[in-house]
């Protein structure tokens, strides 16, 4: 029986960093996917991994970043791209969350990082929306990120459920497959409309 639905944030509450990161590389001459690529290369230790997870200041990720983009053959500004991932709340998702939450436990798993003001990215546009979930995981608060397992095991724990209690929705495969290993449902979110038509059979109410 589910009992309670994971949602991740950039890609499925909030409009895709991708489609900004394909606009982003068109216009400043990037080969398509490179800051993707960028990102995959060494992912547990580079420097967009070391950021999310608070390791190193806003700073030292700049330095960090625009070097391994340079060692991959390309020159690119590292604020820029940060400047990327604001996105826009989807309020499909939104509607989806709150039906959610009047019937089930809520939880919003996040890779983020802190901003150089000292706020988490993207926390106040979320005004309303965080205040649906019973538990926010943020990487930049707990120092792990997905998608290590110790991530869901912790919002597990939080909310008091196991693995197979949930459903996780993440626009990532990778981000997935430790959760599924682990027992959850899964709902891989290309299409929004197609992702709620799977969670709505997964739970069984409506959710638009």
């Amino acid at each position: 029986m589910i009992r309670a639905v994971l949602f991740d944030f950039g890609g499925v509450i909030l409009s895709s960093p991708f489609d900004a990161f394909a606009r982003y590389e068109a216009e400043r001459g990037l080969p398509e996917g490179f800051i993707r690529r960028v990102n995959a290369t060494n992912p547990d230790t580079n420097a967009w991994a070391q950021l999310e997870r608070r390791k190193i200041t806003l700073d030292e990720f700049c330095e960090r970043f625009e070097a391994e983009a340079a060692d991959a053959g390309h020159r690119l500004d590292a604020r820029e791209v940060l400047a990327l991932l604001g996105g826009e709340l989807r309020p499909e998702m939104v509607e989806a969350v709150r039906r959610c939450s009047e019937r089930l436990l809520t939880g919003l798993l996040t890779n983020n990082f802190v901003t150089v003001d000292g706020h988490v990215d993207r926390e106040g546009e979320m005004g309303a929306v965080l205040a649906l979930f019973d538990v926010v995981i943020e990487s930049s608060k707990v120092g792990v990120r997905k998608p290590d397992p110790r991530f869901y095991e912790l919002a597990c724990r939080e909310l008091g459920i196991e693995p197979g209690e949930a459903v996780f929705l993440d626009d990532l495969g990778v981000n997935l497959k430790p959760a599924r290993e682990m027992g959850m449902s899964t709902i891989k979110v290309v299409d929004p409309h197609q992702a709620l038509a799977q969670l709505e059979a997964v739970v069984g109410f409506p959710l638009r």
